[in-house]
């Protein structure tokens, strides 16, 4: 099934990505800087380069079959965290577009979503690639940067991108190569404890970053609590790197170098600086994850958490009390008011034989009548224009209709509603370029010291932009 441990991913900015969808789990967890997760990273990164340049082991052919003639074609699709619950729509989905396309047969298998990196890059290097993949941005987005992907624009009719919202199609871009379809979505919320809010002199909580210093000190001096827990650990999350974005800051140039070290950028670093110091975030913002914030929020600890709608119902079985003065509220944003937007793509491997079919059973996948399916199953948001619109149908309630009686069960409505009515505004905000989360390591380590009060914000700053420069001139000289 889609798990917990997909949420953030996602968010993660496609930190991971790992969309928030279902519900509230943090990021997979990842190596720390150096040690074995450095030398495999070291040793990914040299296979992707020898396996996408045809170095190991000649050409990569881009059309044939995978069938002896005469006998049915076989198209491979692999997906992530889908069975066993959605197995039944998987094959749903898979026998009408066999139905539509005679002589083709599809082997779909899910793969766990902690595996399908090693996983893809031993069956390119064997050369048993499946033709279509469910990625999450950043992994497919270093596969295209070094050639590993078809570029789709080869394959999709002329009118493939008006099917879907235009900035997660965007997002699925680089340069001229179109390399991904995007497919599901999810989007952050924030779910608040009326009852902190309320003692803090809240209705509700601020919309705004510019609002929070002022809120967060009514929070803890009022109720004794934080009013939110955002992590600078490097490996966890891409929230903190994704409201520096939405403070204004450019964070690099087209020359791929530093461009954050500029008045927005000092700004926010001296914000999340100050924020700290004056005692108005956990101290373990610098050291734990967003597992944390989980457990702080579930312990009435927290004022508000950053997640998807469906954390409700688990916050129902694991903390009722909190649950039930748990009210959802539209997420935090900067001046232009964009939220972060979470996808799951789909891509075809160069490799591939069957591009053209990988493609046409991508399109149907994502078409408007099964996303609007799948959303509704498994409760995420549908990348396709036309589902959404038809979701957002579903989840507004006729003039003068009653609400779900079941209370719970109407908040979750009225979070997964409020997420369809500010996807039109969210892009994603961290695009997944190759060397997104060597950035966001360094620009979190130096915030660190920053925070612990080592450094000045300033010299934080200045020391993340000649580290990124250094290793951006190494990369793209």
């Amino acid at each position: 099934m889609v798990s917990q441990s997909r949420v953030r991913q996602s968010m993660d900015s496609q930190s991971r990505v790992r969309p928030q969808a279902f519900g509230f789990s943090p990021p997979a967890p990842r190596q720390a800087a150096g040690g074995p997760g450095l030398r495999w990273r070291g040793a990914i990164s040299l296979l992707l380069l020898l396996v996408c340049t045809g170095c190991a082991g000649g050409g990569i052919p881009r059309s044939g079959s995978r069938s002896e003639p005469g006998r049915p074609r076989q198209l491979t699709v692999w997906t992530l965290d889908l069975a066993p619950r959605f197995s039944p729509f998987m094959g749903r989905v898979i026998a009408a577009w066999q139905r539509q396309h005679p002589g083709v047969t599809v082997r779909w298998i899910d793969v766990p979503w902690s595996s399908v990196e090693r996983k893809l890059l031993a069956a390119v290097f064997a050369r048993t690639a499946p033709d279509l993949v469910n990625l999450n941005p950043p992994f497919a987005a270093n596969l295209a940067s070094k050639g590993g992907l078809l570029d789709l624009d080869t394959v999709l009719p002329a009118d493939a991108s008006g099917r879907y919202l235009g900035a997660v199609w965007r997002a699925g871009r680089q340069g001229d190569l179109q390399f991904a379809i995007p497919w599901y979505l999810t989007t952050r919320l924030t779910l608040a404890n009326r009852k902190l809010l309320n003692q803090a002199g809240y209705g509700a909580p601020p919309r705004r970053w510019q609002e929070v210093p002022a809120y967060a000190e009514a929070i803890k001096r009022r109720t004794g609590r934080y009013a939110l827990f955002v992590s600078v650990v490097p490996e966890d999350s891409a929230e903190l790197l994704e409201s520096l974005v939405q403070m204004e800051v450019q964070l690099l140039d087209q020359r791929q170098r530093a461009a954050f070290h500029s008045p927005a950028g000092r700004r926010a670093f001296a914000f999340w600086t100050d924020l700290y110091r004056r005692g108005l975030l956990p101290r373990e913002v610098v050291s734990q994850g967003y597992r944390r914030a989980i457990e702080l929020y579930q312990a009435g600890d927290l004022a508000q958490v950053a997640s998807g709608p469906d954390f409700l119902r688990n916050l129902q079985t694991n903390a009722p009390g909190i649950a039930a003065t748990t009210v959802p509220f539209p997420p935090i944003t900067g001046p232009g008011g964009q939220t972060n937007v979470a996808v799951m793509n789909l891509v075809v491997p160069r490799q591939s034989p069957m591009a053209a079919e990988a493609t046409s059973f991508a399109l149907f996948l994502t078409d408007a009548a099964n996303q609007l399916a799948f959303a509704r199953e498994a409760r995420v948001l549908p990348s396709s224009r036309r589902a959404l619109e038809q979701l957002e149908q579903d989840l507004a309630w006729a003039p003068g209709a009653a609400p779900p009686a079941d209370r719970q069960e109407a908040l979750v409505q009225q979070a997964r509603a409020i997420s369809v009515h500010n996807l039109p505004q969210a892009r994603v905000l961290v695009p997944a370029t190759p060397g997104v989360k060597r950035l966001q390591s360094i620009l979190y380590t130096q915030l660190q010291r920053a925070m612990l009060g080592q450094i000045s914000s300033d010299a934080a700053l200045a020391e993340a932009e000649r580290q990124w420069n250094r290793y951006a001139e190494a990369r793209w000289p």
